[in-house]
């Protein structure tokens, strides 16, 4: 539809790049469901662990549609990681968020005092 209306009927990068931009998909293919799983783990759980039944009712999402639809490409993508105590966000959903990950307990920079 957007070939047919926004252009001549071909399929050109810019125009492919647009209706992605409309449609809420991001430069790494992220949409607003997979951008709101980041960012869920990330401000209201400190990028975790967090369990999936705390994902999918703070997300008013069934555990299977957490689990086979949002979760598979932002594993693929190194997004998140699976461990035994839950979902956690991987650095580069930090760095593609533009948030710090916070520091572990004990952890200081190589140049403090």
């Amino acid at each position: 539809d957007f070939v047919t209306v926004e252009g001549d009927g071909r399929l050109t990068k810019e125009i492919a790049d647009r209706a992605l931009t409309r449609l809420g998909v991001d430069h790494i293919g992220l949409d607003g469901a997979d951008r709101r799983y980041l960012m869920l783990l990330a401000v209201h759980y400190g990028g975790g662990p967090v369990g999936v039944e705390t994902i999918a009712a703070a997300l008013s999402e069934a555990r299977d549609a957490i689990e086979e639809v949002i979760e598979p490409f932002l594993l693929q993508q190194g997004l998140i990681l699976r461990t035994p105590r839950g979902r956690m966000l991987g650095q580069r959903a930090w760095r593609h968020l533009g948030l710090e990950a916070p520091r572990a307990p004990g952890q200081s920079d190589l140049f403090e005092g």
